[in-house]
């Protein structure tokens, strides 16, 4: 099973790099790689090169990235919250970096912050803050997930607060643009800083799989199998937490993609998280791979936000699986 998902996600990956304005073949696309991977001279236009080395393949790669990583945080939450509807962003972590974001870019704080460094910011700060407030509250699975959702509103009414009053309106386009999800900044340093949170993170969690399967009894069943249940939770909420803010100040952000793989790697695999969390992993990043291909190309040369295309194939899938759970039932 495994095998087959990388593989799907090689051949995603290599046809992501192909398509496109740009009339680019398989041959160009490998000659390219052969010539920086491993030195092997390729008669390529230099135009060419750029495209597949510095725009194509970074871009995919990061989306691969960013969909193994939501989907991770979205099973994540679903297994310790015990809820279904949980994904990465019901701790205010999106809602954070957005206004991280904005108030770099429009009121100019933070600094030397670049976009990506302000949106990370934003989404520690809100995560501190949730964690804070549900704790104030007394603390358990349901304050948490109440706390998240004021935290959410409270960071979108900042936001939208911050670009009425100060932005211009190029200055609201762009910023609108990427609070709804965009991979067109990809660089080989986000790359390289997402892929190694990222393979960290993921390692955290599947070392945590058995007590993740434990939590499916609750707290108290958990518990009495030897699992440190206060430990373990604050281990992965954290782990979840820094890895969807380093995602979300790449990529801004992009819905679904950590509610709906979680639910789509279990039709397959069943609830065992050994197996679950490295297939939603690569079901992940082969669906967010093809959403960006699309996202850039359906209307070229304009280019649609990822995470309305996300949205828009998510929404339908998602009604899916919810009406073949009930007939399972």
């Amino acid at each position: 099973m495994a095998l087959f998902g990388l593989a799907g996600l090689v051949l995603s990956i290599v046809v992501a790099m192909i398509i496109g304005p740009a009339d680019l073949s398989i041959d160009d696309v490998y000659g390219v790689v052969a010539q920086h991977l491993w030195g092997r001279p390729a008669d390529i236009a230099p135009i060419d090169d750029g495209i597949v080395w510095e725009l194509r393949l970074p871009r995919a790669l990061l989306a691969a990235i960013c969909g193994a990583g939501l989907g991770i945080c979205g099973a994540i939450l679903q297994s310790l919250m015990r809820n279904p509807l949980a994904d990465p962003f019901m701790l205010g972590i999106s809602s954070g970096a957005s206004t991280g974001a904005v108030l770099v870019v429009v009121a100019g704080v933070g600094g030397a912050l670049t976009l990506s460094g302000g949106a990370f910011v934003g989404a520690v700060i809100a995560f501190v803050l949730v964690l804070a407030l549900a704790a104030t509250a007394g603390g358990g699975q349901d304050r948490v997930v109440l706390a998240g959702v004021a935290g959410t509103q409270l960071f979108s009414a900042t936001t939208a607060l911050v670009v009425f009053s100060s932005a211009d309106a190029q200055q609201t386009r762009g910023v609108l643009f990427w609070l709804l999800g965009s991979l067109g900044g990809a660089s080989w340093s986000q790359v390289a800083l997402c892929g190694v949170v990222g393979l960290v993170c993921l390692v955290i969690c599947w070392l945590q799989s058995d007590a993740l399967d434990a939590f499916a009894f609750g707290r108290d069943a958990a518990a009495a199998l030897g699992v440190s249940v206060r430990r373990v939770r604050i281990v992965l909420l954290l782990t979840t937490a820094l890895l969807a803010a380093v995602l979300v100040s790449v990529s801004g952000a992009i819905d679904f993609v950590g509610l709906v793989l979680p639910h789509a790697a279990r039709l397959i695999v069943g609830p065992s998280h050994r197996r679950l969390l490295p297939v939603t992993a690569i079901t992940g990043a082969i669906f967010l791979v093809w959403v960006d291909a699309a996202a850039r190309t359906v209307f070229a040369p304009q280019e649609l936000p990822v995470g309305v295309v996300t949205a828009l194939v998510g929404v339908p899938i998602f009604m899916w699986i919810l009406a073949r759970r009930r007939r399972i039932r």
